[in-house]
């Protein structure tokens, strides 16, 4: 739309996503989704509103947050397309920054870019290894295979003397199936003396056609051809993941319109719906119950011991200290052994017989009835208390 809206200075600047429709319309304006009411004809105006709204969530500080600003913009001179404007990878914390920012960032830019409807611009500089380009990184991971992925190289006038990205621009360094396209923005000191997009445009439509380097494949670059190539990429590419979107929600749909006609001739007093809803509630009883036992809920306890966790130190701490507290005397034992051996004997007294040794142990086993019963005490009281626990869902 040869405006400029977008907040532009050193450091951090993009601090929240920003989803910018551009829609094809007669007349020009912009409207924000938090104040929708509002048309905004200056964009000036919206630079201020996407800055205010970045503090009003982030604070003044440098902080970031993943909640997206969306924004429309309505033009005769556009051609419909939906952007994501992301914040670009910091390594270093400044200001409220927190301490983990390069991984909060990287979250959030995998947030958008996994989704596979989406096709990811990785924006490179050309003054910079593109080996080591954190854009592509990240690309190729979500898409190893290249196929939503579109390089831009900006920069291109700020390459040191002598050198040139051609090789990367001809899609020869690192190859994209979309290929790469040079752009030439402009830089902090034309924003701050106020230059003209269109003047920018015509600055860097020349520098194509006479550098050396570029001259054969001006064509091929600078921001209209951008703006074309992502309309017709993203046309094409929304014409190939439609079908299988189209068979998701249709499927979706279906499900719902089912669910829709066992409501139609709902009828509260239908034995059939409460035995059915019994039978949900059993159901979700036991489930709750089950990860209760194993440890494997949803909600974890931080402050004491629940469930699953407080039986198994019935069974690995209470029951063994149990244990080690029963009394005996050895010396009492020994004589007992040595009269059930004698007893059993009779008058043969060949060899020890094995009644001997399980009458002793069968004594010696009874004591042990006592802990057990008390373990078993105490493991049902807590099945009782998690019990308690789910039955309070239900």
């Amino acid at each position: 739309p040869s405006r400029d809206f977008l907040p532009r200075g050193s450091g951090i600047v993009t601090r929240r996503p920003l989803i910018l429709q551009l829609i094809f319309s007669k007349t020009e304006y912009a409207e924000f989704l938090h104040c929708k009411s509002k048309k905004f004809t200056d964009f000036d105006e919206v630079r201020q509103e996407i800055e205010a709204e970045t503090d009003r969530v982030t604070g003044t500080n440098k902080g970031i947050s993943p909640v997206p600003i969306n924004l429309r913009v309505y033009s005769p001179h556009v051609l419909n397309l939906t952007l994501i404007d992301l914040p670009g990878i910091t390594k270093v914390p400044v200001g409220d920054q927190p301490q983990d920012i390069e991984f909060q960032i990287r979250d959030m830019i995998l947030q958008f870019i996994s989704r596979e409807s989406s096709l990811i611009l990785a924006v490179t500089p050309a003054n910079m290894d593109l080996a080591n380009s954190d854009a592509l990184k990240m690309a190729k991971e979500v898409d190893p295979q290249g196929l939503r992925t579109i390089g831009v190289i900006t920069k291109l006038d700020l390459m040191d003397e002598g050198t040139d990205a051609r090789d990367v621009l001809e899609n020869k360094l690192l190859p994209l199936r979309r290929g790469y396209i040079g752009v030439v923005n402009r830089s902090q000191k034309d924003i701050d003396g106020k230059k003209d997009i269109r003047a920018a445009l015509a600055a860097e439509r020349k520098f194509f056609l006479s550098h050396p380097a570029y001259r054969h494949m001006a064509e091929r670059m600078g921001t209209p051809h951008l703006q074309r190539v992502l309309n017709q990429q993203l046309t094409n590419h929304i014409r190939e993941t439609l079908p299988s979107l189209r068979s998701k929600l249709q499927s979706q749909l279906l499900s719902l319109e089912k669910e829709v006609e066992e409501y139609k001739n709902f009828r509260p007093d239908d034995p059939a719906r409460k035995t059915k809803a019994l039978l949900q509630m059993v159901q979700q009883f036991g489930v709750d119950f089950e990860k209760r036992i194993e440890g494997s809920g949803d909600q974890v306890d931080t402050l004491e011991l629940s469930g699953g966790a407080r039986i198994n130190r019935i069974f690995h701490e209470r029951f063994p200290f149990e244990l080690v507290k029963m009394e005996f005397d050895e010396k009492d034992l020994r004589r007992e052994i040595s009269y059930a051996i004698k007893n059993i004997h009779g008058v043969t007294g060949l060899f020890t017989p094995d009644l001997a040794f399980e009458a002793i142990v069968k004594k010696q086993v009874v004591k042990l009835k006592e802990p057990c019963l008390k373990c078993v005490d105490l493991v049902i009281q807590e099945l009782i208390n998690t019990v308690r626990q789910c039955t309070s869902k239900v």
